[in-house]
Order: structure tokens, then sequence, then C-alpha cells
């Protein structure tokens, strides 16, 4: 199985009222507005019963929702009036909570209901995941299969990411010493562009704009995970190995991937591990010279989001005093109980958020997890067994009228699509959908099968015209090239970056003379 999916959003800045009289004013309002009839109607049938059945034999819970009558809906009333409307949800000035929408008291009181806030700087997160999906090349015929089909001055240009203030500054690439062949990608062609690599993501950072809207300069780290949603996984949850200098334990395969490198490479004569943090190094440094707060926010969906954690671990050893967050989409566990614990002593605040349908996030340890604390007293704490780590924010496909309902879509339940969606709809646990979620529906079925019939948006649309092929003068259907600067070069990767940074102090350099 091998879907994609995909996407983006965003919008101006407007200034916020001070501190913490404002904060509490819009806390008090969104409960107000959580506060909706909650209207659902039951339906039987055997479908639901059989995924019930088969949900309990696995101990998945994964549970059958009521499904919403939709027939009572005019469909076609309703996407006329939402083809009207803005994709993107008002972005406030956060800059004097910016520690607590970052995670410093672990999202307490922000998540259930979820608070407004919050929910416009998650969806950025994913959406900032997103784009590794979107541009990656998934063509097994491409002799690029495996790169991004953008170079990272374009990226969020084409993308439509770029109203969201931030720019890339260097791109990831990791491989794996394991067999994985389900994660990484790779042609069918003889002469590509590499063998042995996968790119695997990008560091960005906040604009002069942003900066000031979020209070502070954001270094993000994007992570790119797998679409499918359990084949390679069976690789993984047998083995789990050191990390660090106590007795923390993490997963043998993601820990791979972070760390492998082989001089022989072109992309990964240093792993993805020394790629990262040499880049968010150079950044805390840079900006930190020039008087500035600086936060890192690490995101990922899948498995991404388990590289997320291990880069975030990294970080908070290498780089002290440096904010750290995580918010990851549909993550595995990653490490064992001393991970967690080194983690929160550390002070990496984690967010995971979670689809309850999916399956991705009760592994590995599908029965032998952190459940298994309740026996400390009697078998002592268990180095081997799988934890997760953080805060969670749970979702529900039933809550949404525009998703299907029951059975086993895994691919869809799995997808980050699906999750945003979620998010943007989410008020509580004891509210319906947000009538009034900003974020396009037909972004879920980009690469899966999720929404409701009635909506018309076909499964699976987001592809290249004509799947990649162009008419050339002579009439006939062709793979065309990729332009020069979107041919993956790590000797020009290295030199833009060294413009870039000799531009960043001039400017620093300008400015301190005033």
């Amino acid at each position: 199985m091998a879907l994609s999916s995909m996407m983006y959003t965003h919008l101006p800045v407007t200034q916020a009222a001070s501190g913490a009289t404002r904060f509490s004013l819009i806390r008090s309002s969104h409960h107000q507005e959580a506060v909706l009839d909650h209207q659902q109607t039951k339906t039987s049938n055997k479908a639901n019963r059989l995924a019930e059945s088969l949900a309990h034999l696995l101990h998945l819970h994964i549970d059958t929702p009521p499904r919403t009558n939709t027939h009572s809906t005019n469909w076609n009333l309703f996407t006329e009036e939402k083809i009207s409307t803005p994709t993107t949800s008002p972005k406030d000035s956060i800059s004097e909570k910016w520690r607590e929408i970052h995670g410093s008291n672990d999202w307490e009181g922000l998540l259930d209901p979820l608070h407004p806030w919050l929910r416009r700087e998650i969806v950025k997160y994913g959406e900032f995941a997103q784009a590794t999906y979107d541009a990656f090349d998934f063509d097994s015929f491409s002799e690029y299969c495996g790169s991004c089909r953008y170079n990272h001055k374009k990226l969020f240009d084409v993308l439509g990411l770029s109203k969201n203030g931030y720019t890339v500054s260097k791109y990831i690439y990791a491989m794996s010493h394991i067999d994985m062949p389900s994660w990484l990608e790779r042609s069918h062609l003889a002469d590509t562009w590499s063998k042995h690599s996968n790119w695997m993501g990008f560091v960005a950072v906040s604009d002069d704009l942003e900066t000031r809207r979020i209070g502070r300069r954001d270094i993000v780290v994007a992570w790119r995970g797998t679409v499918a949603p359990s084949e390679w996984y069976e690789d993984f949850q047998r083995k789990l190995e050191p990390i660090g200098h106590g007795e923390a334990k993490v997963e043998h395969g993601f820990h791979g991937i972070y760390t492998a490198k082989c001089e022989t490479t072109r992309y990964n004569k240093s792993s993805a591990s020394e790629q990262v943090m040499k880049e968010v190094t150079r950044l805390v440094e840079f900006y930190r010279a020039q008087g500035e707060e600086v936060s890192l926010t690490i995101t990922g969906h899948s498995l991404g989001g388990a590289l997320a954690l291990l880069n975030a671990y990294e970080a908070a050893e290498t780089i002290p005093g440096l904010p750290i967050s995580v918010v990851s989409f549909g993550a595995p566990r990653v490490g064992n109980i001393a991970f967690k614990d080194e983690l929160n002593q550390m002070g990496v605040k984690t967010l995971r958020v979670v689809v309850k349908q999916d399956m991705v996030p009760k592994m590995p340890g599908l029965v032998l997890n952190e459940g298994l604390q309740k026996f400390d007293d009697i078998t002592g704490t268990l180095d081997w067994v799988y934890t997760h780590v953080g805060a969670e924010l749970k979702l529900e496909v039933g809550s949404s009228p525009y998703l299907k309902h029951g059975g086993f879509n895994l691919p869809g339940f799995h997808s980050l699509e699906t999750y945003l969606h979620l998010v943007d709809g989410f008020l509580s646990t004891e509210t319906t959908f947000r009538s009034n979620a900003r974020r396009d529906f037909a972004l879920v079925n980009k690469g899966c099968d999720m929404l409701v019939d009635d909506l018309r948006i076909p499964q699976c649309w987001y592809q290249l015209p004509h799947k990649g092929l162009v008419c050339n003068a002579h009439g006939r259907w062709v793979k065309p090239k990729r332009d020069p600067e979107d041919i993956p070069s790590p000797t020009r990767e290295a030199q833009a970056q060294a413009h870039a940074l000799q531009v960043e102090m001039m400017e620093s350099d300008y400015a301190l003379s005033f």
C-alpha cells in the first residue's frame, strides 16, 4: 500500500489586546462557543457490528460511532456556501501567552475545550508536516524518486504556505541500514539522484512579522512520515536500544533512520541527526546573538512523529535553555518509560494529536505498553515496555458530519489531512463539530476516501496533471525534465545555505550600526 496525502494555509495578523485579560476573555468566549447542542442518530448494521467485534478482538478500541444523519442536509446549498468562505481562521497575536500555547503548562486547560489560539497553531505545524508529503516525489519511474520536487526557496510558495510567515533554511535527508522496503522510496531506474537516501523534511524559521505575532523567533523542524498505516510497522516492535547515558531506550528502527550515515553516499555522509542539529544550533546561536528569544518546535506525522521525539531528545541534551515542543500527529510509541522520564526532566513538551480510530498510535506495544505501569508495585519498572510521551488531544472520526463513519478505512483514519480536518472542527468532547470550521474539507480526500459521497469530492484526487506526463512539441507524451534549480544537489544546497548565512550576517551588522 502506498498512498500519498497533502496540504496548506494562512492569513493576516491582528493585534491582540493585553495579556491575561485578553487570554481569559477568549477562553470564556470559547467556552460559550463550545456549548452547542449535540445531535447524532444511531445506526446499527452488519458492517458496524463486524467492525466492533474485530476491534475488541484486536484490542484496537476502534469504535464505530453513531452515523450522523445527512439525509436532511441540502448538500448542494451547503457546499455553495462553504466554497464562498475563506479557508483560514483569524490569526490573533499570541505574543503575551506564547509559552502557554507552546506547552509550558503541558497545555492544561487548553485542550478540552480546545483553545482557538492553540487550534490555529496546531494546524499551522500540521501543514508543515503535510508539506513533506505534498512535495515528495513518489514516482518510482522518476530518476528523482525519493527527493523533494522543489528547491527549498520555492517550497512554501508552490504549496501555498508562504503566508505562514516562515522561510525554509535547510533540507534534511535520511537513509537506513535496516531493511525497510516500505519506507525508503526507490526509483526503478538505474541512473537516479540517490540510491540510498530520501528527502526526510526541512528546517524553517519564522520571519520578522510572524516572530512579532508569536512572541519569539520560532525554529521549526518538520519530519516526513509514511502514508502506509501499518505495513512497515511490523518491522518494528522488536528491539529497544539505548539512547543517551541513562536507562532510556528507543525503538531500533526509528533510531536507525535518525542516525544512519555512510561516507560513500552523496546525501548521507552525515546522518539526519547531524544535519538537523547542525542547522538548528546555527540558527539558535545566530538569533540569540541578536538578543532574541528563540524556541524550537518539532513536528511530524506517523514515522515523522517518532523522529520528532528523537530530535527533541537530542536538542534538549545539546542546547541548554531552549524551549522545545513537539507537536505530532498519528505517531507511534518510540521508547520506554525511562525515555519518557528523561524527556520530561529535560523540559521537552509534547502534544500528541491522535485519532481514536487510527491504529498507528497504538503501536509498538499493542498490548504491552504504559498500561502496565499500574502493576509497578508488583513487577517493578519494566524497561522494555513502550510508553507514550506527553499530553494527548484525542479526536473522533464520528464527530465530523463530512466523514464516512464505521468500517476499517485504515488509510483514511491515519491520513494527516483527516487529522487536520478534525482538529479544525474540534471544540470539545461534549460538543458537535465546529460549525464555522474554515479548512477546506476537500483536502481530506487528497490521498484517501473519507468524505461522504454527498459532497461529490473524488477520492485520492491529489496528483500531478496527466500523472506527470507532458505533451512535447512533436505531440508525444513524455516525462518532463526538472528545472535545473529543482534537481537535488548537495553542493548547490550548501552554497545556497552559505549565501543565506552571509546575507543574514550583513543585515545584522547593518542593523547594529544604527
